[in-house]
């Protein structure tokens, strides 16, 4: 599973970008890791969860990667000999309903060395029926506040994501106003 840098051709090991709950738990062994910056795409809570963030009878929502824009998260070096391991856990983590596509995108390391690499990410599916599309502020927020899955409450994901992104320096304003407004209502949460 090696990927071939952008600007040299070269081999070098699978890399892995994350830009939701990969950030702070890739549960994949790692030897390297940089913020890193995808175009072309940009993060979204745009997927309906009803495993990890939500139910069937009342579905959460995560992030994908939407098209257009661009995104910035952290790139993750796997650890070589555990590349096939790594795939496999996150097909199993990312695709339990087959709402992502699995696909290698070229994303910039943001390292200060100028590389660009291939990396491993999982884009949204808009043919879907998970696919939430563009929700207005209001129905994320009501959404977010009203849901829990087997990962825990929505909430949760949504202040977790924009804690690493403020720890990345990165500001996502949509997700960063939901962020607050969450934070005020916290004791308004319910778990669906």
């Amino acid at each position: 599973m090696l990927a071939t840098t952008a600007k040299t051709g070269s081999m070098s090991a699978l890399w892995v970008f994350g830009y939701g709950s990969l950030m702070w738990r890739p549960g994949f062994p790692f030897d390297d890791h940089s913020p890193a910056r995808l175009e072309g795409a940009h993060r979204a809570l745009c997927i309906y969860s009803i495993l990890h963030r939500g139910t069937p009878a009342s579905p959460g929502l995560v992030l994908g990667l939407d098209e257009g824009g661009e995104c910035q998260g952290v790139a993750f070096r796997v650890e070589p000999g555990a590349e096939s391991d790594t795939v496999a856990y996150l097909r199993q983590r990312e695709q339990a309903t087959d709402v992502y596509v699995e696909t290698y995108r070229d994303i910039a390391l943001g390292d200060g060395s100028g590389r660009t690499v291939k990396a491993l990410t999982f884009v949204a599916d808009p043919a879907h029926p998970q696919y939430a599309g563009r929700l207005d502020f209001e129905a994320q927020l009501r959404i977010v506040r009203a849901c829990r899955g087997q990962a825990g409450a929505n909430i949760d994901y949504v202040l977790n994501t924009v804690e690493h992104l403020e720890a990345l320096g990165t500001h996502d304003e949509l997700l960063f106003a939901l962020a607050e407004r969450l934070r005020r209502g916290a004791g308004e949460r319910c778990e669906g």
